[in-house]
């Protein structure tokens, strides 16, 4: 099922997944470009950016989501490697992790991206994950390690578990060798370029997995520059957005 992530007032720029905040009881969606002209909302880490306006929309991002005791960030390497994270205060930034579990509310999951597929995993009251996903984590089954690690973590059969992939670069945008369709699993005819959709492929993989709700999101990293950040739609100079879930404390 395809959805749309909602606008959320404020002067921070952010989407949510709608009804996850009511229907589970987590915070879960995405920062966008917010202003057209200029950085916009920029939170990538690794730019030329100064590093005191950059800190600066990080803590306005924080400040714009309370109930949480920690932020975990990652500067992801577009692997396959999860890390379970349950105490923590502050910010937390660890190297070459591309997705986060957490079975402890307080913890602020987030991946950064700008066309790569942010996964949302929740096990409804028990844990979540946040999982970075572009062609080589898809390829390297990296949702088949955040399912196992969610499940491990909570003893529970991926029927539980509740899967969205977010805003990213839609298959149309998207174009890419025989190469990458070969590692993602996709048959190919001809010379190429080809076109993947690569939400449509971890769907595809969370229903083979047997995870018991799928959606997708409509937005287009690409297609929808003037609220969202897209590598491959500015070849390469745009910014990052930050994709978060998290289970917020109950005081």
């Amino acid at each position: 099922m395809r959805i749309r992530e909602s606008p959320v007032a404020g002067s921070v720029p952010l989407y949510e997944v709608p009804a996850w905040r009511e229907r589970y009881g987590v915070v879960a969606g995405i920062t966008g470009r917010g202003e057209p002209d200029g950085r916009g909302f920029d939170l990538g880490l690794w730019t030329d950016a100064p590093i005191g306006e950059t800190m600066g929309r990080w803590r306005a991002f924080r400040r714009a989501l309370p109930g949480f005791n920690a932020v975990v960030v990652g500067n992801q390497s577009h692997g396959v490697e999860v890390m379970s994270l349950d105490a923590g205060v502050g910010w937390i930034q660890v190297e070459g992790i591309d997705g986060w579990t957490t079975v402890s509310p307080g913890m602020l999951l987030t991946v950064t991206v700008a066309d790569c597929v942010p996964v949302y995993l929740v096990v409804p009251g028990r844990a979540v994950a946040m999982l970075h996903a572009g062609w080589r984590g898809t390829a390297g089954g990296m949702l088949g390690r955040g399912v196992s690690r969610l499940a491990g973590a909570t003893g529970t059969s991926p029927d539980q578990i509740v899967m969205h992939c977010g805003v990213a670069i839609c298959g149309a945008c998207y174009e890419v060798g025989a190469e990458v369709m070969a590692g993602c699993g996709v048959p190919t005819q001809g010379p190429g370029p080809f076109h993947l959709d690569l939400r449509g492929r971890l769907a595809a993989e969370g229903k083979a997995i047997g995870i018991g709700t799928i959606t997708t999101s409509e937005w287009c990293s690409s297609h929808n520059r003037e609220h969202f950040y897209s590598h491959r739609g500015s070849r390469g100079t745009d910014g990052r957005m930050v994709a978060y879930v998290g289970m917020p404390r109950a005081d």
